[in-house]
């Protein structure tokens, strides 16, 4: 059991990580700015790939929480989610979440050392975008021997950073169970289509598999708990980029208050204004907190970390969404116009609602999960 009264430095950033949070927002000031997330949105690959290289070259960022064995640097979720933070505070055009977070933790928790040794240390060197398919939204694909080996079959929607990722990790019906397997995405069997939505800084595809050639992951008795493994790992990160988003809006409204200037004072002086931010920032303090435990847990293979996950599911989307709508509202008319970028983090919070489930969904999950109802999903 994981325990805070056992270890409680295990909730408190380390000298190395705080050495690794300098660095990060310094590059990504200097590189990522709100112009070039808008830029970036709109390429063929949807992320900036001069800066997905410079973390993973110049920082390493992309192999932090890979083992040695795999090419990586052998540390914890905890230094890979200082990472996320910094990215998340200025929505970073790099498919972070989906390649390190989803696929990586995929392979690891299929427990297949061969497809990690395969994978992992190109996805650890920067080299492989990968993202995962039938997981995070149910799909209708199947697998079938062929003559050369399983193909799939059935198309899957709505998947993160589909349309360009080299390499797909996807949850298939197979005639021994539910399997993943590992595809590789060419256009003559994998059709891949981008589908329009609120957040253009998270891209999305349709992806149609139709006979694609596909490696089998794992076996299929722990599928289920891989699956299950990949999205309480996709819910801990996503709650740390909240933690950034919600930071940077609150950094923003203090420096907009403290300047804008109505009826003779700066806006910032009226109570109204000061008890708006005071319960926001009570609000991001909770949401820190939950992130930091959950990020914990998952760092420790802590049995709590279902619990943890939804929580800081709970907390952060939360936070995150109190905190744009504070960002548009209190900047009055130019909030709500295109040129600036509060509406950027309006579209990610308001997309992210529902990525790994709503607050409602794991609401629901909590009650089952601590016992006071019978469901658990």
């Amino acid at each position: 059991m994981f325990r805070l009264d056992a270890d409680p430095t295990l909730l408190l950033e380390s000298e190395e990580q705080r050495q690794l949070r300098s660095i990060l927002r310094d590059l990504l000031a200097e590189t990522c700015g709100p112009d070039g997330v808008r830029e970036q949105a709109d390429t063929p690959r949807g992320h900036d790939t001069a800066l997905w290289d410079r973390l993973a070259g110049e920082i390493g960022v992309h192999g932090l929480a890979v083992p040695e064995e795999y090419g990586g640097a052998g540390y914890t979720f905890a230094e890979l989610a200082v990472a996320l933070e910094e990215t998340g505070r200025v929505l970073c055009p790099v498919p972070l979440l989906t390649t390190v977070v989803l696929a990586g933790y995929g392979l690891m928790a299929g427990g297949d050392r061969g497809a990690c040794a395969r994978w992992l240390p190109d996805i650890a060197a920067g080299a492989l975008t990968a993202t995962v398919a039938g997981i995070v939204h149910p799909a209708e694909v199947t697998a079938e021997r062929g003559p050369k080996g399983w193909v799939l079959r059935g198309e899957a929607d709505l998947v993160p950073d589909g349309e360009g990722a080299d390499l797909l990790l996807v949850a298939a019906r197979a005639p021994d169970g539910q399997r993943l397997f590992a595809v590789e995405p060419e256009p003559a069997t994998s059709e891949r289509i981008a589908r329009r939505v609120l957040d253009t800084t998270r891209r999305q595809a349709l992806v149609r598999f139709r006979g694609a050639p596909a490696e089998p992951i794992g076996v299929p008795e722990e599928t289920a708990a891989a699956v299950e493994a990949v999205l309480d790992a996709g819910r801990v990160a996503l709650a740390a980029e909240h933690v950034g988003g919600t930071a940077h809006a609150l950094d923003a409204l203090l420096a907009y208050v403290s300047q804008r200037s109505q009826f003779g004072r700066v806006i910032g002086s009226f109570q109204a204004v000061k008890h708006r931010l005071a319960d926001l920032l009570v609000e991001i303090e909770g949401a820190r907190s939950a992130s930091a435990y959950a990020s914990a847990c998952l760092a420790t293979g802590a049995p709590e970390l279902p619990v943890a996950a939804s929580a800081a599911a709970v907390a952060c989307t939360g936070a995150y969404r109190l905190a744009t709508a504070e960002h548009v509202q209190l900047h009055g008319g130019i909030g709500f116009t295109w040129e600036h970028p509060a509406h950027l983090y309006l579209r990610r919070a308001r997309a992210d609602e529902a990525l790994f489930g709503t607050g409602d969904d794991h609401r629901l999950r909590l009650a089952g999960l601590l016992g006071l109802t019978g469901s658990t999903r």
